[in-house]
């Protein structure tokens, strides 16, 4: 099944979205019109019970280029300080909607992931890029700092001094030093990526979706707590889980102890898996 429009494109494959930003012109730099349609996109996903995981890509050579500097900067801030944080609103809005999506999200980065590209990058649970992909925070060479999150972004997953060098210098990098750095979890050559994040997308369709939630959730949120104070929300979280889904939690423990199926350190649980 498939959309099209002027922005962004999806398909749903053997329980895959496989999502597009789709401005190839324009290296899928993110304008007010596509972040509109990209949180209509999520909305329609998130809860279609023929969709397990979401990957995030680019059409031709790009992933995104950030944000369009004519569209989204120039054109809105001549609209006036409400245009600006409207537009503000639409973009950060799908970032959040992403980083708290209900299904595992996965960010394939084919090509060119700039500034505001980095916004949602993070907000995908997994990245994976092409050896060729060029990152790169290039707001420095314009005069500004890297804003809308990136700067955030880059201290939560590079080094501090990494952070500052890519930051400070508006030097790019390759997919395989993102990699290396942290921002993606693997780089592979481009003819491997697809293949590569489908695999990765089915080992993710094989777990409980309940407890794949709530571990993306808390892997996000207790970051910045104490031990303490993480030790209790995941205490909290793991019951929630199990009231929810208390069924599937009994079904792995049986599938382990009664037939003895399987073995939870060297794979999952069978789950049954909805029709399409």
């Amino acid at each position: 099944m498939s959309e099209e429009n002027t922005t962004v494109t999806f398909t749903v494959e053997n329980r895959i979205a496989w999502v597009k930003f789709n401005r190839p012109e324009k290296r899928n730099c993110m304008s007010p019109r596509l972040n509109i349609k990209m949180m209509e996109v999520l909305h329609a996903l998130e809860y279609r019970e023929d969709v397990g995981v979401l990957v995030l890509s680019g059409e031709g050579t790009a992933w995104s280029a950030g944000m369009d500097l004519k569209e989204y900067f120039r054109e809105t801030e001549a609209k006036g300080l409400g245009a600006t944080r409207q537009a503000q609103r639409e973009s950060y809005g799908w970032w959040r909607r992403l980083r708290w999506y209900q299904k595992p999200t996965i960010a394939m980065v084919n090509g060119w992931c700039f500034g505001g590209g980095y916004g949602p990058l993070f907000a995908c649970d997994l990245a994976f890029a092409a050896e060729e992909a060029q990152f790169g925070l290039s707001e420095i060479n314009w005069g500004i700092l890297p804003g809308g999150g990136a700067t955030k972004v880059a201290t939560e997953l590079l080094s501090f001094r990494n952070a500052m060098y890519h930051a400070m210098t508006g030097e790019n990098i390759d997919g395989a030093t993102a990699a290396a750095w942290g921002l993606v979890n693997e780089a592979l050559p481009l003819d491997q990526l697809k293949p590569r994040v489908t695999q990765v997308a089915a080992i993710l369709l094989n777990k409980n979706p309940v407890a794949l939630k709530a571990t993306k959730d808390a892997l996000r949120r207790v970051g910045e707590m104490t031990y303490d104070n993480a030790e209790d929300y995941l205490i909290r979280a793991q019951e929630a889980a199990n009231a929810f889904d208390n069924d599937g939690r009994k079904e792995g423990i049986r599938q382990f102890i009664d037939e003895k199926t399987y073995k939870p350190g060297l794979g999952a649980y069978k789950i049954s898996q909805p029709a399409g």
